[in-house]
């Protein structure tokens, strides 16, 4: 017997057909004899209908009572979740985030979690239950709810799986595993049966949709498995495990991120420490800088470039229009029309070449490139956005076809 933990997102759950699709591959799971703990997003559009009956009463709402209405998404769509494993005829409990334990920061809209005390469900567990968990969702140390933020279901998952020691966590989508490029988007992608951590976490932090960055990050802390599979099909999906694959592939994968903005700083003075004045400026409003590029000093300047989110664009701009006359730049500039196309393969490390070939591929299709950043395991271009999906494309034709 295994104990299992089950994640189904949004467009696993959006209406009563789905939920009766996903409350049998529950109890076929349990009726296996696993011990199952499934972990529910809120149905289809539910947290987006939210948000606009929010903004119909209080564009300007707190965080905090943001995070009270939000919770209401997961909450229906978990006691539903039950209702149809009831329906079934299995023994099931559906708990909200603080029932099963999770205690976060306070940050609302985005807190962290802190503790995962699963006493609750292993008495449940005990009693032969199925337990269905609220994803996405916690409590503060006021007692007050909060949310996990972007893909908080995916992190909830990994997080009771780490506290429950569980043999496997599954992550259910509406894409039958990880891919070497968007499916939708991209011709000949393969589905990969396996990848490494470090692999899938550059994935997700580029722009991947399928896995939330936060939680791979926790997968690999604790050491768990996971599989993303469709809850559409009964086919095997994707191992995410610490090793991939004895003879690793050239390239894993190829991911597009088109929520990015670049800003320049043009004309800094050349002195020691500007640059971590500026860098240190946008840690302290949490804004996050990704591809940073520095021109060779020139007529006692350097020009400064570099890449955050697009939704930090503003709150970044506010921040260093008045800093730059203060370190006497000549002007700050940004676009917001681009995007970052990037390649991951830990097989990088022990293939010369693989730079060339990607910009190869770019300069056959007459794209040019901004900036470019790399490590050991990726290789990331900034372009213009309208050539980001033909890019990501003739680079996977170029590695793959």
């Amino acid at each position: 017997m295994s104990l299992i933990v089950q994640k189904f997102g949004g467009s696993s759950v959006a209406n009563a057909q789905c939920v009766f699709h996903v409350a049998k591959i529950i109890t076929d799971t349990y009726k296996a004899g696993n011990d199952v703990v499934a972990v529910v997003s809120a149905q289809g559009d539910t947290t987006d209908d939210l948000i606009a009956k929010a903004n119909e009463i209080n564009p300007n709402a707190s965080k905090r009572e943001m995070d009270m209405l939000l919770t209401a998404g997961e909450q229906m769509s978990a006691s539903l979740m039950a209702m149809a494993i009831e329906k079934i005829g299995c023994p099931v409990v559906s708990l909200l985030g603080w029932q099963a334990g999770f205690t976060t920061s306070t940050a609302y809209g985005s807190a962290r979690i802190h503790k995962v005390n699963p006493e609750r469900i292993c008495r449940e567990l005990d009693k032969k239950h199925i337990v269905v968990v609220t994803g996405f969702q916690g409590i503060n140390r006021f007692d007050d709810m909060t949310t996990l933020g972007r893909g908080g279901s995916d992190t909830s998952a990994v997080a009771l799986a780490a506290s429950l020691h569980a043999d496997l966590c599954q992550i259910f989508t509406d894409v039958e595993g990880i891919f070497t490029a968007d499916p939708r988007k991209v011709k000949n992608v393969r589905k990969l049966d396996y990848i490494s951590y470090d692999e899938m976490l550059e994935l997700a932090t580029l722009g991947a949709q399928v896995l939330n960055n936060r939680s791979v990050e926790l997968a690999k802390k604790y050491g768990i498995e996971l599989e993303v599979l469709s809850s559409m099909t009964n086919e095997p999906g994707t191992i995410v495990r610490e090793t991939s694959h004895i003879e690793k592939m050239l390239i894993s994968g190829v991911a597009k991120d088109g929520d990015i903005a670049r800003i320049s700083i043009i004309g800094v003075p050349d002195r020691p420490g500007l640059a971590f004045k500026i860098f240190t400026k946008l840690a302290a409003k949490n804004i996050n800088v990704d591809i940073i590029l520095q021109s060779v000093g020139r007529n006692g300047t350097k020009d400064i470039s570099f890449t955050i989110g697009k939704d930090n664009l503003k709150a970044a701009m506010d921040l260093l229009n008045p800093y730059v006359d203060m370190i006497g730049a000549s002007s700050v500039a940004y676009d917001d029309h681009v995007a970052k196309v990037s390649i991951v393969g830990a097989g990088m490390e022990s293939h010369p070449g693989v730079a060339s070939t990607m910009f190869e591929s770019l300069f056959e299709s007459d794209i040019n490139i901004q900036m470019i950043s790399t490590s050991e395991i990726k290789i990331s271009v900034l372009i213009d956005a309208d050539d980001a999906d033909r890019a990501v494309s003739v680079i996977h034709g170029k590695f793959f076809d």
